[in-house]
């Protein structure tokens, strides 16, 4: 995996709620910072976006509002049944892991029809898991609105927004933390755009054949692979105005980084060995790891199932914390 620092955002609570309609005229859309411009999903060495996009997000009792702005010169859609594989669509997705332990994660992916699809993984594909298209977040409201005209190849369109309001008590089902959040929580978020090449047919837009999609996202992947919790970016939620909040480090931050590091190094040994490693010293693993975040190096037990590593992992308090990782990559604390 590459070396890359997920990206952080601050989440402002609003004074008043958005109308979901898709137009960000709103006036608490003007509080709420726009996102840094989304790059591709590889980082550096992708090829840099061709077209812009930024997301905002705001919070109150009742609501996550996420707002999405698309630079688009030709907006299409085909899709209207929900839940159907809306990325065969260009879309706009988000990725939300409430509790940041790679598990119980929800997906959501819109297109410019308004057309939504939201499921919910109880882990990656990669570790075994499974999309459950049955999910529905119950009460969420979307819109969207062009900024020119739709499936129309004459003429060239600015773009086109997302509004969505997720509400606090379905996305508590499987958040396995307080919702609505209380001050300087941070949850574990990604922001993804697929596009695809197209050109105009018989006055239609027909995709090239032979071309894959692109993949631009708000905090980069390393791989073209969202399923990769670990590499998402940090939302912190705050009542606080804007210029008396600050974006809070994370101190377990280089901790989880050494599990993540023997995690992968694991599944590297078990498909070249046909077994797990027995303990830390047969991953070989790249670095020495530094006694300013860790107690002591990372230890490793078997288990019925795989193993477990362990982080003892220092805190600002002077205290510490015990972090573990499992075979099918879910991360937690004691």
């Amino acid at each position: 995996m590459k070396n890359i620092v997920p990206r952080s955002y601050l989440c402002y609570r609003a004074d008043t709620a958005p109308v979901i309609d898709g137009a960000l005229n709103d006036k608490a859309w003007a509080k709420a910072p726009a996102s840094e411009a989304f790059v591709d999903i590889v980082g550096s060495g992708g090829l840099k976006p061709a077209y812009r996009t930024t997301v905002k997000l705001l919070w109150d009792d009742d609501n996550l509002y996420i707002a999405a702005e698309l630079e688009e010169p030709h907006v299409w859609g085909t899709i209207t049944q929900r839940d159907s594989v809306i990325f065969q669509d260009n879309d706009f997705e988000v990725f939300i892991d409430p509790d940041g332990d790679n598990h119980d994660y929800y997906e959501l992916e819109i297109n410019a029809l308004n057309t939504l699809w939201d499921l919910f993984l109880n882990k990656p594909y990669k570790d075994g898991g499974r999309a459950m298209n049955e999910w529905d977040l119950a009460g969420i409201q979307t819109g969207v609105q062009i900024q020119g005209s739709l499936n129309n190849p004459k003429d060239r369109d600015h773009g086109w927004t997302v509004e969505m309001a997720l509400p606090w008590k379905s996305l508590a089902q499987h958040a396995h933390r307080a919702c609505p959040p209380q001050e300087g929580d941070q949850w574990r978020m990604n922001f993804s755009r697929v596009e695809w090449k197209t050109r105009a047919k018989d006055g239609e837009y027909v995709k090239l054949p032979g071309q894959k999609e692109a993949n631009w996202v708000w905090s980069p992947q390393g791989l073209v692979d969202m399923h990769r919790p670990e590499m998402w970016g940090s939302v912190q939620f705050t009542s606080l105005p804007r210029g008396k909040a600050r974006l809070l480090p994370d101190p377990t931050a280089y901790g989880r980084s050494c599990l993540y590091q023997a995690y992968y190094s694991q599944r590297s040994f078990q498909a070249h060995y046909n077994r797990y490693a027995r303990n830390i010293d047969e991953l070989m693993l790249d670095h020495e790891f530094s006694s300013k975040h860790l107690s002591w190096p990372l230890s490793l037990t078997s288990s019925e199932d795989g193993y477990r590593v362990l982080a003892e992992i220092r805190m600002p308090d002077g205290g510490s914390q015990r972090w573990f990782i499992r075979q099918d990559g879910k991360l937690w604390h004691e």
